[in-house]
């Protein structure tokens, strides 16, 4: 068999595993906690969705780990967990 071949079935057989419970076989990558991102920033759900322009049911769907952020929107968040105020401010700035 190839090289490739091998790596492939090597990482079929360590999801297989985890999805059977063994947590030592593969990893999750765990997304930005939205719901504390948003708590720096002391603003219910529905002006928080406001000000970074999605939808609240999308919020929701993020602080309940319905759904993941897509990376442009893990990006802002992380620039706000970084900075709340200063994140907002340049959100409002860019708002015109």
């Amino acid at each position: 068999m190839t090289k490739a071949f091998d790596k492939i079935a090597g990482g079929l057989a360590d999801a297989l595993a985890y999805a059977e419970g063994d947590t030592t076989k593969g990893r999750v990558a765990a997304g930005p906690d939205v719901k504390a991102i948003r708590a720096k920033t002391r603003l219910s759900q529905v002006k928080f969705a406001a000000k970074i322009r999605v939808p609240v049911a999308t919020l929701r769907d993020w602080e309940q780990h319905r759904r993941s952020p897509d990376a442009p929107a893990r990006t802002l968040l992380g620039m706000v967990d970084a900075d709340p105020k200063a994140a907002l401010e340049l959100i409002d700035r860019a708002a015109g």
